[in-house]
């Protein structure tokens, strides 16, 4: 992995009050960017799952977890290394696009349309990161009028 690369880590927090921003403080208050930040309950548990996309060195990451396990509601903190990784996102298009080849495009990476109105249709893919944005670039002849995307989310093989 090189110097200053991207990392996924996962951080298992007590489900409660100022938690995230707890966790946000400790990244900003250090100078290190989040990419991507994905949080929600773990079922059936009083914890959650935060899901962080960061870049920094191995001597970053260190430093990082070692803070993280300093706060009191963090559990356990990880980096993934061997890791299935998956995003969403949604897009809206204009009802008069060509449906059939926003569906094809769709499936190829891992979607459909989910969704048609009077004057819309949304589609839904969810992949591996690099895979979303190659199928964001995809779309791009087919006007679409709004694009929302998921933070990623990992576990560990």
């Amino acid at each position: 992995m090189s110097e200053n690369a991207r990392r996924v880590i996962s951080v298992i927090v007590v489900n409660e009050a100022s938690v995230l921003s707890r966790v946000t403080d400790l990244f900003s208050g250090r100078g290190y960017n989040i990419t991507s930040l994905t949080v929600a309950p773990i079922p059936d548990s009083k914890y959650s799952r935060l899901t962080i996309v960061t870049s920094g060195s191995v001597r970053v990451m260190e430093q990082i977890t070692k803070q993280l396990h300093k706060l009191i509601p963090v559990l356990r903190v990880y980096e993934h290394e061997d890791m299935v990784e998956k995003e969403m996102a949604m897009v809206k298009f204009p009802i008069t696009e060509n449906l059939s080849d926003i569906n094809a495009i769709s499936e190829a990476y891992n979607g459909k349309i989910v969704n048609v109105g009077d004057n819309i249709v949304i589609a839904m893919v969810a992949d591996e990161p690099k895979r979303v944005d190659n199928y964001l670039n995809a779309i791009k002849r087919y006007n679409p009028k709004e694009i929302v995307r998921s933070g990623a989310v990992a576990l560990e093989r």
